[in-house]
């Protein structure tokens, strides 16, 4: 349950911020990419036969931008863990002057046995999440609102979520101020145990604030600070920790079999123990900008807790016009953290009966020293008409990733593989 339970809680955490983010640069972006652009003289168009027919008398022409995506995403990597994620979104856009509708859904079909499964005797395990947003925008002139509500469900992990963005565009839309504010509850159990029976509740709520502005009709950047204060017991009920004594714990080595962990062990392994509250902060810069037939995008997060987390996230994606129905990209992502305060390779236990536990003690590797490099790319071709090619797209991405565990037991690296292929199209 381990790689299922993360992945829920950090859908809790950053489910309505992400939400936000997409509220904040869905539209921004239109001046620096060529999607956006085509999608905004479609829009045109519309709203002048609208407008024209109005004039004549005649009956209205619906002038509603209604779009559908679906993508089936697949993963795997060395530690035993795949995840099959098929998912649906739609939007209804321009309903009356201003106002949007979007929603989508997805479904995760996670298989693991990973040390982590192994190193407690258990055996592979099969779970499934699902998880839907909804989000209403109306923004008739330069002030908008949108109101974005999401849930995700499994067998032993359930969140809901809502959130509220804001935004007014200044100096003739070529600056626009952004703030939002998000509350995710999320509930955390036991697979096969009732929540009435066994339950963790955790509480987050997330701050949003930034800026996005026009440097030319090419480039466009943005500036956003997000806060999430999140308040619970985020313990793992499935993670126990290996504790050793403290001659034993001198001699252990990142990357340590479960072999050498159980032959040097102590007897007890305690479960995960974090602390209670947790204030997260991040910094995102982004810079997009459109060359004659290619558009270049960057992003740039930094990132701090309270728990003593510190990280750098660098993404860069380059895409490349073929003529008008084809469109090519490289895509990198490097990471690197560092510890929480309380990560220990080993963690050390007095001798029995009065065991000497540290107050918080984790296995998640998730919140020890890493690094992680990320390449790939992607191809799109494009089946619209002549006059509009960009109506509809078939999209592949394919990305290899890999992570060094500096300061782990049992693993001291892991290698990923994603794909994706996605259709988009305006009905």
């Amino acid at each position: 349950m381990q790689l299922t339970l993360t992945h829920a809680r950090l859908i809790g955490v950053c489910a309505l911020l992400m939400m936000m983010m997409m509220m904040m640069t869905s539209g921004r972006a239109a001046y620096a990419a060529d999607e956006e652009n085509a999608s905004d003289r479609v829009a045109a168009r519309k709203e002048d036969k609208a407008q024209q027919a109005a004039a004549e008398g005649k009956a209205p022409e619906d002038v509603t931008t209604k779009k559908i995506s679906m993508e089936t995403a697949a993963y795997t990597d060395s530690d035993h863990i795949a995840v099959f994620t098929p998912s649906i979104a739609a939007s209804l856009e321009n309903v009356t002057t201003g106002a949007s509708i979007r929603g989508s859904y997805l479904v995760d079909v996670v298989s693991a046995a990973s040390v982590d499964i192994v190193s407690t005797a258990s055996r592979r395990w099969t779970e499934v999440r699902q998880g839907g947003a909804l989000e209403a925008e109306y923004k008739p002139r330069d002030f908008g609102v949108s109101v974005a509500g999401s849930t995700s469900s499994e067998d032993d992990y359930f969140s809901y979520g809502f959130g509220v963005t804001m935004t007014y565009d200044l100096l003739e839309k070529n600056l626009t101020l952004i703030g939002g504010y998000g509350y995710g509850h999320d509930t955390a159990g036991r697979h096969g145990t009732p929540f009435s029976v066994f339950s963790r509740e955790i509480d987050h709520g997330a701050f949003t604030a930034g800026v996005s502005g026009l440097i030319d009709r090419s480039t466009i950047v943005s500036g956003v600070f997000d806060m999430i204060l999140e308040n619970g017991d985020s313990s793992k009920p499935y993670r126990y920790i290996p504790m050793f004594s403290a001659a034993a714990a001198a001699q252990v080595q990142p990357g340590a079999s479960i072999d050498y962990v159980n032959a040097n062990r102590l007897t007890e392994r305690p479960l995960e123990q974090l602390p209670l509250a947790r204030r997260r902060f991040a910094l995102t810069g982004r810079l997009a900008h459109r060359f004659d037939s290619s558009t270049l995008r960057a992003e740039e997060r930094g990132y701090y807790d309270t728990w003593g987390l510190l990280a750098s996230t660098t993404d860069a994606r380059w895409i490349f016009d073929l003529g008008k129905r084809f469109a090519v990209w490289p895509h990198t992502r490097f990471h690197i953290q560092k510890a929480v305060d309380f990560w220990q390779l080993a963690y050390v236990s007095g001798p029995s009966p009065g065991w000497d536990l540290p107050e918080y003690r984790t296995g998640d590797r998730e919140l020890g020293p890493l690094w992680t490099f990320t390449g790939g790319g992607g191809v799109k071709t494009y089946l619209g008409s002549d006059e509009d090619p960009k109506r509809f797209a078939i999209g592949l991405q394919m990305d290899a990733g890999y992570t060094a565990y500096t300061d782990d037991l049992y693993l001291s690296s892991r290698t990923m593989f994603l794909t994706s292929l996605n259709f988009e199209g305006e009905l």
